[in-house]
């Protein structure tokens, strides 16, 4: 009998070039305005291809899952009728600093969000 011929192993992804991996971390930030999902989605494919996006990646998404505290505690306090007010200003705040993130990591610099629970290191 022969040897049926083996499939091939998986090839890791190119890296990506400095303007492609500055693109990525920028649209990491930008996938905020949106939710986590596009956050996690571009970190979990880029972050080994590129260290600008996965630094901005981890940043964003840590931003991202802090400000998924305040959407629950403000669905929680919706029984106490703040918690609409609470939605409202975590979500202009998620939108206003995903922008200036975009538009900080778009110009070649790196973002720091003014405050962030760092979940992942």
């Amino acid at each position: 009998m022969t040897d049926a011929p083996q499939p091939a192993a998986p090839q890791p992804a190119a890296p990506l070039s400095e303007a492609e991996d500055k693109q990525w971390a920028s649209f990491a930030h930008l996938g905020g305005i949106l939710s986590f999902v596009p956050v996690l989605i571009i970190w979990l494919v880029f972050k080994d291809r590129g260290p600008k996006t996965n630094a901005e990646g981890k940043e964003a998404l840590n931003f991202q899952l802090t400000l998924l505290i305040g959407y629950i505690a403000g669905a929680i306090l919706t029984i106490i009728l703040i918690g609409p007010l609470i939605w409202f200003a975590t979500w202009i705040v998620g939108l206003i600093f995903s922008i200036i993130g975009f538009t900080k990591v778009n110009a070649g610099e790196s973002y720091r969000y003014p405050f962030n629970i760092r979940f992942i290191k």
